[in-house]
């Protein structure tokens, strides 16, 4: 008999591939769907606490040696799953002996049609990087919350996907309100905004192909996830070493402290959580709700920031552009939950 994971992982990638484009713009949002966006943003916004303490609280300073680590932790976690046959990397389980090797676990062909997907990750998060770098943190947040128009315009592209006038609306108002919540730091950097521009598009190719490869593969959220990390690891393992991050990491003087090994630990197992909601919430309902979800946590994130460590002025344009991306994303929600 089917575990209950590869049966719901079954019917799910069934259900996905037999939408119709009228179903897929006016589609209502199912309760595992609200269950996989709700589940997203809590991992999300702990994510990113576990990471500030790490970051800043003991001030370590190389950023991708967490991501490899998460990313090496992810495929850990998901091989000792699949030999113990909790989980599958396809909708439908092979028949036969299961291999041990993690070469073998998927095959090369499957593997090679997931290389956009990991690539277009690998970029985002390197693009992302220098994006930060490049312009100030009000003016990032709001180029940043453009990603939900990128995202439109690349499912339609890619897969077709059209979105009703009410959609449309709300996308319109958090972009409206994110402006206007930097309004006050619109220095112009041609750089800085290409940069930030590049991360939006590969953000978009990210998340519009994850529904679209996950189709043509076979492959479930667990495969995508497992495909993604023994891509995207070794290429990042090279990047930290000729950096020099993983020597600095070694000399790091708290690096064997029990805090922090605490603090990681938990980054890790959130990382993990959020990498499968990711694939989870987009396969589930769409690439624009993952990015409004996306938006959405950034909202919780600043609220819950401010109310435990406090140290933001008020600023009206800010309090303003916030709610109104707050309201725009509360309006998705309805025209997702009415099928609108």
């Amino acid at each position: 008999m089917p575990s209950p994971v590869k049966s719901d992982e079954l019917r799910l990638t069934m259900t996905n591939s037999l939408k119709s484009p009228e179903q897929k713009m006016g589609s209502a949002m199912t309760t595992k769907g609200a269950y996989a966006a709700i589940s997203y943003m809590a991992c999300a916004v702990l994510l990113v606490m576990f990471n500030k303490a790490a970051l800043s609280s003991y001030n370590f300073p190389c950023a991708n040696v967490i991501t490899l680590i998460q990313m090496v932790c992810s495929c850990s976690i998901l091989y000792a799953m699949r030999c113990l046959k909790i989980i599958s990397f396809t909708a439908v389980e092979p028949q036969g002996i299961i291999s041990y090797n993690p070469i073998n676990l998927v095959p090369l062909k499957t593997l090679t049609k997931t290389l956009p997907l990991a690539l277009s990750y690998l970029l985002y998060m390197l693009v992302t990087m220098e994006s930060v770098r490049s312009i100030n943190v009000p003016m990032y947040t709001t180029l940043r919350r453009t990603t939900v128009a990128f995202t439109m315009i690349v499912e339609y592209l890619l897969t077709g996907q059209k979105h009703s006038p009410s959609v449309v609306g709300s996308v319109g108002t958090i972009i409206l309100g994110a402006f206007i919540a930097g309004a006050r730091d619109l220095s112009y950097d041609a750089y800085g905004y290409a940069v930030v521009f590049i991360a939006n598009i590969c953000t978009a190719i990210y998340l519009a192909s994850i529904a679209r490869i996950g189709k043509s593969s076979g492959l479930n959220s667990f495969g995508l996830m497992w495909c993604n990390g023994i891509i995207c690891a070794p290429i990042l393992l090279f990047w930290t070493s000729i950096r020099g991050d993983l020597e600095v990491t070694m000399n790091f003087p708290l690096l064997f402290y029990p805090g922090f090994q605490v603090v990681m630990l938990f980054s890790c197992i959130l990382a993990f959580l959020i990498n499968y909601y990711v694939f989870l919430n987009t396969t589930l309902n769409s690439a624009l709700t993952q990015t409004i979800c996306g938006n959405l946590k950034d909202l919780f994130t600043i609220g819950i920031g401010w109310l435990l460590f406090g140290g933001l002025p008020f600023d009206l344009l800010n309090v303003v552009g916030q709610s109104l991306g707050f309201l725009g994303s509360c309006l998705y929600a309805y025209c997702k939950l009415q099928g609108k």
